[in-house]
């Protein structure tokens, strides 16, 4: 895993679980393909599963994360 989407854990803790998946697998590439992703991209989820952003391929910005992440926990 990036250390960057790791770090995420140790810099809101409790609050942020993190998890890697494999797009080159079968799984892995119908996951990408199925949210609009070439081959890979990071996905914020909230606790009920809804997609709050993504970030597709090589256009993830960890700034944007990080201040959709601390939105949501103001809200």
């Amino acid at each position: 895993m990036v250390p960057a989407v790791s770090g995420l854990e140790q810099e809101f803790p409790g609050k942020v679980n993190t998890r890697n998946v494999d797009a080159t697998t079968p799984e892995g590439v119908k996951a990408a393909r199925d949210l609009g992703f070439k081959s890979h991209g990071l996905v914020v989820r909230a606790d009920d599963g809804r997609v709050l952003m993504k970030q597709a391929d090589h256009t993830v910005d960890m700034a944007k994360i990080r201040k959709m992440i601390h939105a949501s926990l103001r809200a």
